[in-house]
């Protein structure tokens, strides 16, 4: 069960760290939320979900 949760937690991770990679924050931006991210391994992924996702929407 354990091996199961890893690899989940560890896919997560890669998600957020595409995500950070194609998102619009700064170079120096990418580089320490990727680092947080890896660090901390499930935490991280979770608080750039929550806190370091710039704002997607559009003004029209």
């Amino acid at each position: 069960m354990e091996s199961i949760l890893f690899i989940l937690i560890a896919l997560l991770d890669i998600i957020a760290i595409v995500d950070v990679l194609r998102g619009g924050l700064s170079g120096a931006k990418k580089i320490l939320w990727i680092v947080f991210i890896v660090i901390t391994f499930g935490l991280g992924m979770f608080l750039y979900f929550l806190l370091g996702r710039p704002d997607q929407v559009q003004n029209n």
